[in-house]
Protein backbone atom coordinates (compact mmCIF):
# COMPACT_ATOMS: atom_id res chain seq x y z
CA UNK A 1 0.00 0.00 0.00
CA UNK A 2 1.35 2.98 -0.93
CA UNK A 3 2.01 6.09 1.69
CA UNK A 4 -0.57 8.58 0.46
CA UNK A 5 -3.25 5.75 -0.28
CA UNK A 6 -2.67 4.63 3.66
CA UNK A 7 -2.82 8.20 5.04
CA UNK A 8 -6.18 8.98 2.83
CA UNK A 9 -7.70 5.25 3.94
CA UNK A 10 -6.76 4.99 7.63
CA UNK A 11 -7.48 8.77 7.96
CA UNK A 12 -11.33 8.58 6.39
CA UNK A 13 -12.15 5.88 8.94
CA UNK A 14 -10.81 7.77 11.40
CA UNK A 15 -12.52 10.64 11.19
CA UNK A 16 -15.70 8.24 10.68
CA UNK A 17 -14.88 7.24 14.58
CA UNK A 18 -14.73 10.83 15.74
CA UNK A 19 -17.77 12.23 13.71
CA UNK A 20 -20.46 9.32 15.06
CA UNK A 21 -18.79 8.50 18.20
CA UNK A 22 -18.91 4.77 17.15
CA UNK A 23 -17.32 2.23 14.87
CA UNK A 24 -17.43 3.05 10.95
CA UNK A 25 -20.33 1.35 9.01
CA UNK A 26 -17.94 -1.40 7.67
CA UNK A 27 -17.27 -2.91 11.29
CA UNK A 28 -20.57 -4.16 11.38
CA UNK A 29 -20.29 -6.77 9.05
CA UNK A 30 -17.01 -7.39 8.99
CA UNK A 31 -15.16 -10.44 9.92
CA UNK A 32 -14.09 -11.16 13.38
CA UNK A 33 -9.94 -11.49 13.71
CA UNK A 34 -7.79 -12.07 16.58
CA UNK A 35 -4.07 -12.13 16.54
CA UNK A 36 -1.08 -12.58 19.11
CA UNK A 37 1.69 -9.98 19.30
CA UNK A 38 4.61 -11.63 21.49
CA UNK A 39 6.84 -8.24 22.82
CA UNK A 40 10.51 -8.52 23.43
CA UNK A 41 9.99 -6.56 26.79
CA UNK A 42 8.16 -7.18 30.26
CA UNK A 43 5.02 -5.72 31.40
CA UNK A 44 7.40 -3.46 34.20
CA UNK A 45 8.85 -1.25 31.07
CA UNK A 46 5.32 0.03 30.99
CA UNK A 47 6.74 3.06 28.17
CA UNK A 48 8.30 0.46 26.11
CA UNK A 49 5.51 -2.74 26.40
CA UNK A 50 2.98 -0.35 26.45
CA UNK A 51 3.29 1.16 22.76
CA UNK A 52 1.83 -2.62 21.67
CA UNK A 53 -0.53 -2.03 24.30
CA UNK A 54 -1.74 1.61 23.18
CA UNK A 55 -1.98 -0.09 19.28
CA UNK A 56 -3.99 -2.74 20.58
CA UNK A 57 -6.65 -0.97 22.10
CA UNK A 58 -6.67 1.36 18.97
CA UNK A 59 -7.43 -1.53 16.90
CA UNK A 60 -10.33 -2.54 18.67
CA UNK A 61 -11.63 0.59 19.00
CA UNK A 62 -11.27 1.17 15.87
CA UNK A 63 -13.16 -1.83 14.62
CA UNK A 64 -15.72 -1.77 17.17
CA UNK A 65 -14.00 -5.28 19.04
CA UNK A 66 -14.04 -6.99 15.37
CA UNK A 67 -9.92 -7.12 15.51
CA UNK A 68 -7.86 -7.92 18.70
CA UNK A 69 -4.50 -8.10 18.90
CA UNK A 70 -3.65 -9.95 22.19
CA UNK A 71 -0.30 -8.45 23.65
CA UNK A 72 2.11 -11.28 25.34
CA UNK A 73 5.27 -9.99 27.38
CA UNK A 74 8.62 -11.17 27.19
CA UNK A 75 8.55 -15.01 28.20
CA UNK A 76 4.62 -15.80 28.00
CA UNK A 77 5.28 -17.19 24.80
CA UNK A 78 8.58 -16.87 23.75
CA UNK A 79 11.38 -15.09 24.90
CA UNK A 80 12.29 -11.43 24.27
CA UNK A 81 14.95 -12.37 21.62
CA UNK A 82 12.63 -14.66 20.17
CA UNK A 83 10.16 -12.34 18.78
CA UNK A 84 11.40 -12.72 15.12
CA UNK A 85 11.04 -16.17 15.12
CA UNK A 86 8.08 -16.83 16.40
CA UNK A 87 6.30 -13.83 13.93
CA UNK A 88 8.48 -15.77 10.86
CA UNK A 89 7.66 -19.23 11.87
CA UNK A 90 3.78 -18.30 12.10
CA UNK A 91 3.63 -18.94 15.78
CA UNK A 92 1.84 -15.67 16.12
CA UNK A 93 0.88 -13.35 13.35
CA UNK A 94 3.01 -10.27 14.87
CA UNK A 95 5.26 -8.98 17.08
CA UNK A 96 7.19 -5.52 19.21
CA UNK A 97 10.37 -5.81 19.11
CA UNK A 98 13.49 -3.92 18.22
CA UNK A 99 14.97 -4.77 14.94
CA UNK A 100 18.77 -4.79 16.10
CA UNK A 101 18.52 -7.85 18.31
CA UNK A 102 19.06 -9.67 15.33
CA UNK A 103 21.94 -8.75 14.32
CA UNK A 104 23.36 -12.08 14.45
CA UNK A 105 21.45 -13.10 12.20
CA UNK A 106 22.23 -9.82 9.58
CA UNK A 107 23.53 -6.59 10.66
CA UNK A 108 21.32 -5.24 8.65
CA UNK A 109 18.59 -5.36 11.40
CA UNK A 110 20.24 -2.67 13.07
CA UNK A 111 19.59 0.21 10.95
CA UNK A 112 15.49 -0.75 11.41
CA UNK A 113 16.35 0.64 15.08
CA UNK A 114 19.32 2.49 15.58
CA UNK A 115 23.49 2.39 14.52
CA UNK A 116 25.95 4.29 16.73
CA UNK A 117 26.03 7.82 15.32
CA UNK A 118 22.88 7.66 13.24
CA UNK A 119 19.82 9.07 13.54
CA UNK A 120 17.45 11.05 16.34
CA UNK A 121 13.94 9.52 17.15
CA UNK A 122 12.48 13.27 14.69
CA UNK A 123 15.00 12.25 11.80
CA UNK A 124 14.65 8.71 11.88
CA UNK A 125 10.72 9.46 11.72
CA UNK A 126 11.18 11.46 8.31
CA UNK A 127 13.34 8.67 6.83
CA UNK A 128 10.95 6.31 6.93
CA UNK A 129 7.53 8.30 6.70
CA UNK A 130 8.29 10.43 3.62
CA UNK A 131 12.25 9.60 2.73
CA UNK A 132 11.77 6.20 1.70
CA UNK A 133 13.06 4.12 4.59
CA UNK A 134 10.17 2.14 4.73
CA UNK A 135 10.86 0.29 1.59
CA UNK A 136 14.22 -0.39 1.52
CA UNK A 137 13.82 -1.71 4.81
CA UNK A 138 11.11 -3.91 4.01
CA UNK A 139 12.24 -4.48 1.35
CA UNK A 140 15.21 -6.42 3.27
CA UNK A 141 12.91 -7.79 5.81
CA UNK A 142 10.31 -9.13 3.66
CA UNK A 143 13.40 -11.81 2.67
CA UNK A 144 13.03 -13.27 6.32
CA UNK A 145 8.53 -13.64 5.59
CA UNK A 146 7.76 -10.20 7.86
CA UNK A 147 6.13 -7.12 7.14
CA UNK A 148 7.65 -4.05 9.28
CA UNK A 149 5.76 -1.38 10.87
CA UNK A 150 7.22 1.62 13.28
CA UNK A 151 6.26 1.68 16.43
CA UNK A 152 8.07 3.33 19.17
CA UNK A 153 10.56 5.30 19.60
CA UNK A 154 12.91 5.72 22.89
CA UNK A 155 14.46 9.22 21.98
CA UNK A 156 18.63 9.40 22.79
CA UNK A 157 19.02 7.27 25.00
CA UNK A 158 21.78 7.47 28.10
CA UNK A 159 25.17 6.13 28.04
CA UNK A 160 25.13 3.72 30.86
CA UNK A 161 25.97 2.96 34.50
CA UNK A 162 29.31 2.67 35.66
CA UNK A 163 31.43 1.89 38.56
CA UNK A 164 34.52 3.70 37.88
CA UNK A 165 34.58 7.17 36.18
CA UNK A 166 35.56 6.89 31.87
CA UNK A 167 38.43 9.62 31.68
CA UNK A 168 40.29 8.10 28.68
CA UNK A 169 39.85 5.83 25.76
CA UNK A 170 42.11 3.68 27.97
CA UNK A 171 39.30 3.57 30.73
CA UNK A 172 37.77 1.14 28.21
CA UNK A 173 40.03 -1.71 28.01
CA UNK A 174 39.01 -4.46 29.01
CA UNK A 175 35.83 -2.86 30.88
CA UNK A 176 33.15 -5.89 30.50
CA UNK A 177 29.63 -3.60 29.49
CA UNK A 178 26.01 -4.58 29.05
CA UNK A 179 25.55 -3.61 25.36
CA UNK A 180 25.23 -5.59 22.70
CA UNK A 181 24.79 -5.22 18.35
CA UNK A 182 26.74 -2.81 16.38
CA UNK A 183 27.70 -0.52 19.70
CA UNK A 184 29.37 -3.84 20.97
CA UNK A 185 31.32 -4.09 18.21
CA UNK A 186 32.26 -0.76 18.13
CA UNK A 187 33.62 -0.54 21.64
CA UNK A 188 35.37 -4.24 21.12
CA UNK A 189 37.84 -2.48 18.84
CA UNK A 190 38.83 -0.27 22.13
CA UNK A 191 39.55 -2.76 24.06
CA UNK A 192 35.69 -3.00 25.73
CA UNK A 193 34.04 -6.84 26.37
CA UNK A 194 30.19 -6.39 25.25
CA UNK A 195 27.83 -8.32 27.00
CA UNK A 196 24.64 -9.28 25.53
CA UNK A 197 22.03 -9.26 28.33
CA UNK A 198 18.65 -9.42 28.76
CA UNK A 199 16.94 -6.00 30.64
CA UNK A 200 16.04 -8.40 33.46
CA UNK A 201 19.21 -9.49 34.20
CA UNK A 202 21.18 -6.50 34.37
CA UNK A 203 20.40 -6.46 37.67
CA UNK A 204 22.32 -9.43 39.18
CA UNK A 205 25.25 -9.08 36.72
CA UNK A 206 26.70 -5.82 37.56
CA UNK A 207 25.43 -6.20 41.68
CA UNK A 208 27.57 -9.81 41.40
CA UNK A 209 30.40 -7.96 39.57
CA UNK A 210 29.81 -10.31 36.12
CA UNK A 211 29.80 -7.35 34.33
CA UNK A 212 31.41 -3.66 35.00
CA UNK A 213 28.82 -1.18 33.55
CA UNK A 214 25.41 -1.79 31.80
CA UNK A 215 23.12 0.10 29.57
CA UNK A 216 19.87 0.29 29.33
CA UNK A 217 17.90 3.08 28.24
CA UNK A 218 17.42 5.76 30.27
CA UNK A 219 16.42 7.50 33.38
CA UNK A 220 12.83 6.70 33.58
CA UNK A 221 13.30 3.07 32.68
CA UNK A 222 16.87 2.88 34.29
CA UNK A 223 15.46 4.09 37.62
CA UNK A 224 12.65 0.99 37.28
CA UNK A 225 15.76 -1.77 36.99
CA UNK A 226 17.07 -0.26 40.13
CA UNK A 227 20.82 0.54 38.39
CA UNK A 228 21.42 3.52 40.28
CA UNK A 229 22.13 1.09 43.89
CA UNK A 230 24.95 -0.30 42.73
CA UNK A 231 26.87 2.26 39.84
CA UNK A 232 26.71 5.86 40.63
CA UNK A 233 28.41 7.30 37.47
CA UNK A 234 25.73 7.93 34.71
CA UNK A 235 26.95 8.71 31.53
CA UNK A 236 26.07 10.74 28.50
CA UNK A 237 24.84 10.55 25.40
CA UNK A 238 24.34 7.25 24.30
CA UNK A 239 25.74 7.66 21.13
CA UNK A 240 24.78 4.59 19.72
CA UNK A 241 21.11 5.02 20.32
CA UNK A 242 20.34 9.07 19.21
CA UNK A 243 16.48 7.78 18.16
CA UNK A 244 16.25 3.83 18.52
CA UNK A 245 12.87 2.45 16.59
CA UNK A 246 10.93 -0.31 18.16
CA UNK A 247 8.92 -1.89 15.19
CA UNK A 248 5.93 -4.08 15.10
CA UNK A 249 6.96 -7.23 13.10
CA UNK A 250 4.32 -8.88 11.13
CA UNK A 251 4.04 -12.36 8.99
CA UNK A 252 3.40 -11.32 5.76
CA UNK A 253 1.12 -14.61 4.99
CA UNK A 254 -1.58 -13.42 7.85
CA UNK A 255 -0.84 -9.87 6.68
CA UNK A 256 -1.92 -10.92 3.17
CA UNK A 257 -5.07 -11.83 4.48
CA UNK A 258 -6.20 -9.20 6.89
CA UNK A 259 -8.73 -7.00 4.91
CA UNK A 260 -7.55 -4.13 3.52
CA UNK A 261 -9.27 -2.07 6.10
CA UNK A 262 -7.93 -3.63 9.12
CA UNK A 263 -4.51 -3.53 7.12
CA UNK A 264 -5.38 0.32 7.27
CA UNK A 265 -6.31 0.50 10.57
CA UNK A 266 -3.15 -1.89 11.94
CA UNK A 267 -1.03 0.57 10.79
CA UNK A 268 -2.62 3.87 11.53
CA UNK A 269 -2.49 2.52 15.41
CA UNK A 270 0.99 1.24 15.38
CA UNK A 271 1.62 5.30 13.98
CA UNK A 272 -0.24 6.14 17.22
CA UNK A 273 1.59 3.73 19.29
CA UNK A 274 4.90 5.21 17.54
CA UNK A 275 4.09 8.66 18.80
CA UNK A 276 2.53 8.06 21.92
CA UNK A 277 5.46 6.33 23.70
CA UNK A 278 8.05 9.35 22.62
CA UNK A 279 5.49 11.21 24.26
CA UNK A 280 5.82 9.30 27.20
CA UNK A 281 9.38 9.00 27.25
CA UNK A 282 9.74 13.19 26.81
CA UNK A 283 7.28 13.28 30.31
CA UNK A 284 8.75 10.91 32.20
CA UNK A 285 12.54 11.39 31.80
CA UNK A 286 12.87 14.79 33.70
CA UNK A 287 11.50 13.69 36.81
CA UNK A 288 13.61 10.41 37.23
CA UNK A 289 16.58 12.17 36.32
CA UNK A 290 15.96 14.63 39.16
CA UNK A 291 14.89 11.92 41.34
CA UNK A 292 18.07 9.80 40.42
CA UNK A 293 20.34 12.97 40.93
CA UNK A 294 19.14 13.80 44.04
CA UNK A 295 19.52 10.33 45.79
CA UNK A 296 23.44 10.51 44.87
CA UNK A 297 23.84 9.59 40.80
CA UNK A 298 26.71 11.92 39.67
CA UNK A 299 25.83 12.53 35.50
CA UNK A 300 29.20 12.72 33.62
CA UNK A 301 29.55 13.12 30.20
CA UNK A 302 31.80 10.75 27.75
CA UNK A 303 35.16 13.19 27.21
CA UNK A 304 35.12 14.40 23.59
CA UNK A 305 38.39 12.38 22.82
CA UNK A 306 36.12 9.00 23.67
CA UNK A 307 33.29 10.30 21.77
CA UNK A 308 36.01 10.79 18.71
CA UNK A 309 37.85 7.44 18.85
CA UNK A 310 34.18 5.88 19.00
CA UNK A 311 32.77 7.33 15.90
CA UNK A 312 35.96 6.23 13.84
CA UNK A 313 36.02 3.04 15.42
CA UNK A 314 31.84 2.97 14.07
CA UNK A 315 33.02 3.79 10.35
CA UNK A 316 35.53 1.19 10.28
CA UNK A 317 32.96 -0.83 11.30
CA UNK A 318 30.56 0.30 8.50
CA UNK A 319 33.20 0.01 5.76
CA UNK A 320 33.65 -3.78 6.90
CA UNK A 321 30.22 -4.49 6.75
CA UNK A 322 29.08 -3.20 3.51
CA UNK A 323 31.99 -4.63 1.44
CA UNK A 324 30.78 -8.02 2.68
CA UNK A 325 27.10 -7.36 2.70
CA UNK A 326 25.10 -6.13 -0.26
CA UNK A 327 21.53 -5.80 2.02
CA UNK A 328 23.45 -3.79 4.67
CA UNK A 329 25.26 -1.47 2.02
CA UNK A 330 21.97 -1.02 0.50
CA UNK A 331 20.03 0.07 3.33
CA UNK A 332 23.36 1.66 4.70
CA UNK A 333 23.73 4.28 2.28
CA UNK A 334 20.36 5.43 1.54
CA UNK A 335 20.01 5.72 5.75
CA UNK A 336 23.14 7.75 5.62
CA UNK A 337 22.43 10.37 2.94
CA UNK A 338 19.27 11.07 4.26
CA UNK A 339 20.79 11.66 7.79
CA UNK A 340 23.77 13.71 6.32
CA UNK A 341 21.04 15.85 4.57
CA UNK A 342 18.91 16.01 8.02
CA UNK A 343 22.47 16.55 10.38
CA UNK A 344 22.93 20.09 7.92
CA UNK A 345 19.30 20.98 8.59
CA UNK A 346 19.58 20.31 12.26
CA UNK A 347 23.02 22.27 12.21
CA UNK A 348 21.53 25.66 10.98
CA UNK A 349 18.06 25.63 13.34
CA UNK A 350 16.86 22.95 15.26
CA UNK A 351 20.55 22.38 17.23
CA UNK A 352 21.19 26.02 17.10
CA UNK A 353 17.36 26.54 19.07
CA UNK A 354 17.91 23.71 21.56
CA UNK A 355 21.73 24.63 22.36
CA UNK A 356 20.46 28.48 23.37
CA UNK A 357 17.92 26.62 25.17
CA UNK A 358 19.81 24.63 26.99
CA UNK A 359 22.01 27.88 28.08
CA UNK A 360 19.72 30.50 27.83
CA UNK A 361 19.94 33.42 30.73
CA UNK A 362 18.24 32.88 33.80
CA UNK A 363 15.26 34.89 34.34
CA UNK A 364 16.52 38.03 35.84
CA UNK A 365 19.79 38.10 34.41
CA UNK A 366 21.63 40.93 32.90
CA UNK A 367 21.79 41.05 29.04
CA UNK A 368 24.89 40.61 27.64
CA UNK A 369 26.82 43.76 27.03
CA UNK A 370 27.12 44.99 23.62
CA UNK A 371 31.02 44.90 22.56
Amino acid sequence: MSRRKFLNTAGAGMAGILATGSAPAFAQGAPEVKWRCVSSFPKSLDTIFGAAEVMSKRIAAATNGKFQVQVFAAGEIVGGFQVLDAVQGGTVECGHTAPYYYVGKDPTFALGTAIPFGMNCRQFNAWWYVGGGDQVFNEFVNTYGVQSFLCGNTGAQMGGWYRKEIKTVADLKGLKLRIGGFAGQVLAKLGVVPQQIPGGEIYPALEKGTIDAAEWVGPYDDEKLGLNKIAKFYYYPGWWEGGPALHTFVNQKAWAALPKDYQAIFEAACHEGNTMMMARYDAGNPPALKKLVAGGTQLRGFPRPVMDACYLAALELYAETSAKNPAFKKVYEHYMKFLEDQVAWFRVCEGTYDNFMANRPKPGAAPAKKA
